[in-house]
C-alpha cells in the first residue's frame, strides 16, 4: 500500500506553478463546455475577508484578458453581519441558502450549503473556496482548477498548503490543522491507506468536475471534506484524485472547544462510512468553568447527510433545461 501512494504522489501531486494561466486558457478553450468554471464561497459572517477574495478572482481570472472563472457565487448561510453585503459589492452573486430548494428545510452546517450550491452553479468544474481566507492568491483556484482542464481522467483536487497557526501574537509554522493531524489523518492511515497522501484531506479549497458531485452524498457538517474523499475513491478510484501546492493559508483559527466539535463530526463521518450504523451517543459533551465550577454543555454531532443531487427533482429539471 505505501509502493501505490508513493507512486500516486509522484504521478498526482503538482505546484500551481506547473500550469501557468496561458496553458489554462488554451485548454479551456480547447474544453469548450467542460471547461466552465464556477467558484464558491460558503460564508458565514465574513465580512472581514470575503471581499478581498471576491475582488482578488475578479481582478485576475474573470477579465477579458484573462476569462478563466465564469461565474462566481457566494452563497450566505445565515450571517448577522455585512458578509452578503460586501460580497454583493466585490462584485459576486450573493445566494441565500434558504432560498436553494425552499422546500427542504435547511440545516446548520457547511457541507449544507455546499450541497445546496449545486443547485445555483452551471460550471462543470465546481471549486469551493473557503471564505476566511486571509492574503488571498488566486493561485487557490487557479491551481486547482488546472489538472481537471489539462486531463480528463481526474476527477477531483484538493488545495495542499502550508498552514501556520497564528495566536497569541505568535506565528508557529506548522501548527495549523490540528484536527486533520489528531483525528483525520490517523482515521485515513488506518482505515483507508490509498488516501494517506492527501497532504491538507480537510482543506476547503477543492474542485471536482460536476459529474461527479452530483453523484456524492454530502454530510450536512464538518464531515464534508473527509466524506468526500472516501466516496469520491469508491466512485472513481485514486487515480482520478489529485493535490496542487498553492502556498501558504492564513485564516481564522477556531478555539478548542469548536476544534473538539469539528473532530467529533469528522469521527462520526468516518464512523458512518465503516459501518453505515450510528454512534450509541451521537453527543459531545464539553465543559466551561464558571463561577460554581465547570459547566457542562452538551452538543449534537452532525448525522444528517444529503442525498447525491442527482435524487433531486429540482437539480434534474434544471439540468435538462
Amino acid at each position: 500500500m505505501l509502493d501505490e501512494v508513493e507512486r500516486w504522489l509522484a504521478r498526482r501531486s503538482w505546484s500551481a506553478n506547473d500550469r501557468p494561466l496561458n496553458l489554462l486558457l488554451a485548454a479551456k478553450r480547447a474544453a469548450g463546455e467542460r471547461g466552465t468554471i464556477s467558484v464558491v464561497l460558503p460564508a458565514l459572517n465574513e465580512e472581514a475577508t470575503v471581499g478581498d477574495i471576491v475582488t482578488a478572482i475578479r481582478r485576475d481570472l474573470m477579465t477579458p484578458e484573462v476569462p478563466l472563472v465564469d461565474e462566481l457565487v457566494v452563497v450566505d448561510s445565515g450571517s448577522d453581519d455585512r458578509t452578503a453585503q460586501v460580497a454583493a459589492d466585490a462584485g459576486a452573486r450573493v445566494v441565500r441558502r434558504d432560498a436553494i430548494l425552499p422546500r427542504l428545510p435547511t440545516v446548520p452546517g457547511k457541507g449544507e450549503v455546499l450541497w445546496r450550491s449545486l443547485m445555483v452553479t452551471s460550471g462543470e468544474i465546481v471549486a469551493f473556496i473557503d471564505a476566511d481566507l486571509r492574503e488571498f492568491d488566486t493561485r487557490f483556484v487557479s491551481g486547482i482548477v488546472g489538472p481537471l482542464l489539462t486531463d480528463p481522467g481526474i476527477g477531483l483536487v484538493k488545495a495542499m498548503y502550508d498552514r501556520p497557526l497564528e495566536t497569541g501574537g505568535e506565528v508557529v509554522a506548522a501548527g495549523g490543522g490540528r484536527v486533520t493531524e489528531l483525528v483525520a489523518r490517523p482515521l485515513l492511515n488506518l482505515h483507508w491507506p490509498r488516501l494517506a497522501g492527501f497532504v491538507q484531506p480537510l482543506g476547503g479549497e477543492y474542485a471536482a468536475r460536476r459529474s461527479l458531485l452530483e453523484r456524492l452524498p454530502f454530510p450536512v457538517g464538518y464531515g464534508v471534506e473527509l466524506g468526500m474523499l472516501v466516496d469520491a475513491l469508491n466512485l472513481v478510484g485514486l487515480d482520478a484524485m489529485a493535490q496542487v501546492d498553492v502556498g501558504e493559508r492564513h485564516h481564522r483559527h477556531q478555539d478548542g472547544q469548536a476544534l473538539g466539535r469539528m473532530a467529533a463530526t469528522i469521527y462520526h463521518t468516518a464512523q458512518h462510512r465503516l459501518a453505515r450504523a450510528h454512534l450509541v451517543r451521537p453527543l459531545l459533551t464539553q465543559f466551561d468553568r464558571e463561577n460554581d465550577g465547570f459547566i457542562p454543555r452538551t452538543h449534537s454531532v452532525d448525522t444528517q447527510e444529503r442525498p447525491p443531487m442527482l435524487e433531486i427533482g429540482e437539480y434534474l429539471a434544471r439540468r435538462a433545461a
